[in-house]
């Protein structure tokens, strides 16, 4: 399924490259390993998603799609990965950046109270500004390389469970 929904996908953006949304990326968009279905560049594009995910600022996608671009990794994936921060869980992500920012820098954690309000961003934010872009980017490198890492290991294992299934059979006959 995974598969043919890629392939449906670059076959797409080959179609439509010359439109004006794709344009501005040139021949680059077109790569194959952009839309490659390879180990190295779906756990990549997995980690690098999840990585940012926790970037505290709404470009999630475009720094997505210049990351793809950049490392040539599975551009549906790291798309799909940074969605990891959506507005549902987008809170609870960002509470646990900052408070465990504080824990590293040792600040003790002050409670939130958002208001939407230039005082609030001279007053409340000021505070809190260093604990949470500093947990952020804890939360980024060690839950990309998570990412990454277990992902590594389930497609390891599946794909040596459908070898070993593949042997079986052959062994069988």
């Amino acid at each position: 399924m995974p598969r043919r929904l890629v392939k449906r996908l670059a076959e797409a953006v080959h179609t439509y490259r010359h439109r004006w949304y794709l344009r501005v990326f040139g021949r680059h968009i077109t790569d194959s390993r952009l839309w490659s279905l390879k180990r190295n560049t779906i756990t990549g594009a997995f980690g690098a998603g999840i990585a940012i995910a926790f970037v505290p600022l709404p470009v999630h996608t475009l720094l997505a799609v210049v990351v793809a671009l950049s490392r040539r990794l599975n551009l549906p994936v790291l798309l799909a990965s940074t969605w990891i921060c959506n507005p549902l869980t987008v809170v609870p992500l960002y509470l646990g950046a900052y408070r465990l920012g504080a824990w590293l820098l040792r600040y003790r954690p002050r409670p939130f109270a958002f208001e939407m309000s230039w005082h609030w961003l001279e007053s409340g934010l000021g505070p809190k500004w260093k604990p949470f872009l500093f947990g952020c980017l804890v939360c980024a490198i060690v839950f990309g390389l998570a990412g990454r890492w277990v992902a590594e290991l389930i497609w390891r294992a599946a794909t040596m469970r459908k070898y070993r299934a593949r042997r079986a059979r052959r062994s069988s006959r």
